[in-house]
């Protein structure tokens, strides 16, 4: 099956870890091992998250007092999909030394009017108390918002249009590469009247992005690894209930976190809703058993079981 795998931030980062090279790369290799188990008889590409990396690199930037300007979040975003994409390809290349596989620096084109340029709402960077979250945000000039106890920079996540580099992700799977590609959802770029590319200062969410190059290589699932076994019911209560499968128009009816859940679910929907196929969303370290639909939530577009069965 051709199959794209998004990993989720947690990934690479877990929360409260330093962000130092080995203590991702040791993810990195983690998450691989699990990868390795479905890309073996699969064609498969690999997304990631970059959260964290953005972040560090922004304050990196801004605080570097050689720079005139700081770096913009463009330019970042492609300096993290080749740090993570080298790591990832390492690693691929180790655990399946036969294999081909390519990391692809991707640009994804967004439109310059939506609406989410005047509503920054993604988390990128480490937490901080409030007082050097707001320190930090008025000698750079960030936008924070509360990410449950600490505080982070929020920017721009407009929604992905296109893939810039779909057709080459198509032509490297056709010639049985492993391919990692649109770390952080791509580089946000727009076109201009004379269809030039040019960055924006935004990031990506890498699960709609997944969706768009699943849908354009005409993927037969999508799977959102995360760091939770599914999408949950009530989740946090003491009557939440796994949704072991569900319709897209089911989930639709449903409220997700927007920080979390909610653009894995909308992602998973999109997909199925385009392809017909299915998505899961569950756990990276039970990646088989999402494929083999065993664990996780598997969406579809129709029912294949009674209602009273979809959760369990």
């Amino acid at each position: 099956m051709r199959l794209v795998a998004a990993l989720g931030g947690n990934a690479l980062l877990q929360r409260g870890e330093k962000p130092a090279a080995s203590i991702q790369r040791h993810h990195v290799e983690d998450a691989v091992a699990q990868l390795a188990l479905v890309a073996r008889d699969n064609e498969l590409i690999v997304t990631h998250g970059n959260g964290p990396q953005v972040g560090l690199l922004a304050v990196e930037s801004a605080n570097d007092p050689l720079l005139a300007e700081p770096y913009p979040l463009d330019v970042i975003g492609a300096q993290t999909q080749g740090m993570i994409g080298y790591w990832l390809l390492q690693a691929f290349k180790n655990a399946l030394p036969v294999r081909p596989v390519v990391a692809l620096v991707t640009q994804t084109v967004v439109d310059p009017a939506d609406p989410a340029f005047l509503h920054p709402s993604k988390f990128v960077g480490l937490g901080y108390e409030e007082g050097e979250a707001r320190r930090l945000a008025a000698a750079a000039r960030w936008t924070i918002a509360q990410d449950g106890p600490r505080w982070r920079r929020v920017v721009a996540s407009p929604d992905p249009l296109v893939i810039v580099e779909s057709s080459m992700i198509h032509t490297l799977l056709n010639d049985g590469a492993i391919v990692i590609c649109a770390g952080g959802g791509g580089i946000p770029v727009q076109r201009d009247a004379h269809d030039h590319l040019s960055g924006v200062e935004a990031v990506i969410d890498k699960d709609l992005a997944s969706a768009v190059i699943a849908r354009d290589v005409h993927a037969e699932v999508l799977l959102i690894l995360t760091d939770v076994p599914g999408v949950y019911r009530e989740y946090g209560s003491r009557s939440q209930q796994i949704i072991k499968l569900a319709t897209a128009k089911e989930l639709r009816a449903m409220s997700f976190s927007a920080g979390s859940m909610g653009p894995k679910v909308e992602a998973a929907c999109r997909f199925v809703e385009a392809m017909g196929t299915r998505a899961v969303i569950g756990r990276l370290d039970e990646a088989q058993g999402l494929l083999d639909g065993t664990c996780g939530t598997t969406i579809v577009l129709d029912a294949q079981a009674p209602a009273s069965d979809a959760s369990s």
